[in-house]
């Protein structure tokens, strides 16, 4: 498209592409620049209306804020079944370090001082039909030295007594130690981790 003068005319030629200044409004007319919460309000339902009306009064609960969404919920239930697991295992005493041996509750730690371990065993009676008399201690090394275990055994002698307490050295150290214990009515045994003492 060209003019009368042969100049090449835009398609859009009788479109006007900015205003005059006669005809650009007021830069505030008809616009709000600012936040009015009042204003929003009329506009707004009752129901929100209400909730902006009263104050809320806050009591102190201590399960709210645990409970509050699915996602806080979810954790405060897992804790607690984890508790009540912990509560239970320990109550069936799966947690304990003790075993027992023909009516006899037997503790048993160790402690590693200069390449030679100190063995204590303490034996608590159940009641009087627990048994009393001698008990073969066996103390190995889990691994093959050479193609040699080594073994240490030891003998102590159960009395009516309660609550009595056993101390023996072992020759030798290592990291875990198996403990065999026999009666001539039973047998058990126990991996025994010594603690290291500097």
């Amino acid at each position: 498209m060209t003019d009368d003068d042969g100049q090449k005319l835009r398609p859009n030629a009788n479109y006007k592409l900015s205003k005059s200044d006669d005809e650009v409004p007021d830069k505030n007319d008809g616009l709000t620049f600012y936040y009015d919460r009042e204003r929003r309000l009329e506009k707004a339902p009752q129901s929100v209306r209400d909730l902006y009306a009263q104050d809320r009064r806050y009591r102190f609960n201590l399960l709210r804020p645990l409970i509050a969404d699915k996602p806080r919920a979810m954790v405060f239930f897992t804790i607690l079944f984890i508790c009540a697991a912990i509560i239970v295992l320990s109550i069936l005493g799966l947690f304990d370090k003790y075993i027992m041996l023909s009516g006899n509750k037997l503790e048993i730690t160790g402690t590693v001082f200069e390449d030679t371990t100190i063995v204590i065993l303490r034996k608590t009676a159940k009641d009087s039909s627990a048994y009393t008399g001698a008990v073969d201690i066996a103390v190995s090394v889990p691994v093959a030295e050479n193609g040699l275990y080594r073994v240490f055994s030891h003998r102590v002698f159960f009395t009516l007594e309660q609550v009595e307490e056993y101390r023996f050295a072992v020759p030798f150290s290592y990291p875990e130690l198996l403990v065999l214990l026999q009666n001539e009515k039973s047998t058990t045994s126990l991996k025994l981790k010594p603690e290291q003492k500097d």
